[in-house]
Parts: structure tokens; C-alpha cells; sequence
């Protein structure tokens, strides 16, 4: 059995869920705190294309002091913003001339104008309706319903062991951190998920990479998913 854990994303890039596609459960690593490094930071913001190269679009969320840091399914959305509103009009203005905008613009319609108070179910619905239209069928499985003890490799073990994981794809950045002897010893094999981005057409000349799956769905519709795993 495939296992592949991540943390929960915006509306996320491409190479993540190529994993997910390569996996028979994914675990949705959401009791850990949010990933706070600039490069890597995804829980709440992604990228889409636009004419001057590409714009994040950010989720803002309420700040927390270090003595009260929480883990991302307990993460509150800051009140009282427009952000969904812009997020909308950008994805508009960037895609509305898009081959297959048409398609998705009622659904991100829809989700923009709900009221999202909490970050988690906000990227759960999101990933959920994202998996769908790409025709992923893997199990999801939230790392807090799981009730794992231990933390950093250690927890990515544990959570391979109580789904029963014969192998566990990680990320690339998992070579930094994962113990690859406590895996071994536990009879799970390691892989990594090193991904090749594809090219593709987009709405604006030139090809630029990682941004949001969505700009892929837009530009491809149906065919997305071969170019994704391609």
C-alpha cells in the first residue's frame, strides 16, 4: 500500500497532486503547525498566472502569539477582509478568456461568496472539489482523526504504521529530515517524489511553472490530469 502525507494547501500546484494520483491513501497532515517557511509555505496561499508573469493569492489568517500556536485544523481566517471577493475578480480577470473557464467559474463562484471562518475546511472543500474535477480517486485520511503521538519523522512513521503503509512517498524535501533506517527497520519502503513539471498552454504567452492547478484546469479542462501525471 502507497502512502503519501502532506499538508494541506490552497488550491495547490500541480506536483501535489501527482502524489496524491501515485498513492492509495493520502493523509492530510493537518495537527502539525503551518509550515512557516517563505519558500514552502502553502497552507494558505498559491500562485496563479497572470499577463506580467504570475500573483499569489493569499488567505489571511489571525495572527496567534508563539505561546498560543496552533495546529493548522485550529488556524481562524481573519474577519472582516475581502479577500475571497479579490481572489474571485483575480481569477476572473486572469481566466475568463480561458478555454475551459466555463467549466469551473460557477464552482469558484460559489465558494468565494461562503463565509470561511476556519482555514481547514476551507482547503478541504476546495482540494475536495479540485479532485474531483481531475478524476482522483484516492483515499483522504486527516492526520488528526488518526491520533498520532509522535512528531517531525518520527509522526510520519507512526502514521505510515496505523494505515499500513508498505511504502511511503515523500516529497523531496523528506531526504532532510525522515530516518531512513527507522523505516527500513519497520519494513516500510521509502521513496521520493521528485517531480517533473510539464509544459503546457496557458492563457499568456510564455510558460511559466508551479503555479496553481487551477490555471491547468482552466487552460485544459478534461485533458488535465494526463498532463498532469505526464
Amino acid at each position: 500500500m502507497i502512502v503519501s502525507i502532506a499538508q494541506p494547501a490552497y488550491i495547490p500546484w500541480l506536483g501535489y497532486f501527482d502524489r496524491i494520483s501515485k498513492s492509495d491513501i493520502h493523509i492530510v497532515l493537518d495537527n502539525v503547525m503551518m509550515d512557516g517557511s517563505s519558500k514552502t509555505k502553502f497552507a494558505n496561499r498559491n500562485k496563479i498566472r497572470t499577463p506580467n508573469g504570475w500573483s499569489w493569492l493569499t488567505v489571511p489568517l489571525r495572527a496567534v502569539s508563539r505561546s498560543d500556536e496552533k495546529a493548522i485544523s485550529d488556524l481562524e481566517i481573519t474577519s472582516g477582509m475581502n479577500w475571497p471577493e479579490k481572489h474571485w475578480k483575480t481569477m476572473q480577470s486572469n481566466y475568463s478568456r480561458s478555454a475551459y473557464y466555463s467549466n469551473y467559474s460557477d464552482y469558484f463562484k460559489s465558494f468565494y461568496q461562503q463565509t470561511w471562518i476556519y482555514l481547514a475546511p476551507m482547503l478541504e472543500e476546495s482540494t475536495r472539489f479540485l479532485l474531483q474535477e481531475l478524476g482522483i480517486q484516492t483515499q483522504q485520511l486527516k492526520s488528526s482523526k488518526l491520533s498520532p503521538r509522535s512528531k517531525k519523522s518520527d509522526l510520519i512513521l507512526e502514521l505510515c504504521l496505523i494505515v499500513g503503509a508498505t511504502t511511503y512517498l515523500s516529497g523531496p524535501l523528506g531526504r532532510d529530515y525522515l530516518d531512513v533506517d527507522a523505516f527500513e527497520k519497520a519494513g516500510i519502503d521509502l521513496k521520493y517524489h521528485d517531480y517533473i513539471h510539464p509544459s503546457y498552454d496557458q492563457c499568456f504567452d510564455g510558460f511559466v511553472p508551479y503555479m496553481s492547478v487551477v490555471d491547468l484546469l482552466f487552460n485544459h479542462g478534461e485533458k488535465s490530469l494526463e498532463i498532469l501525471t505526464s
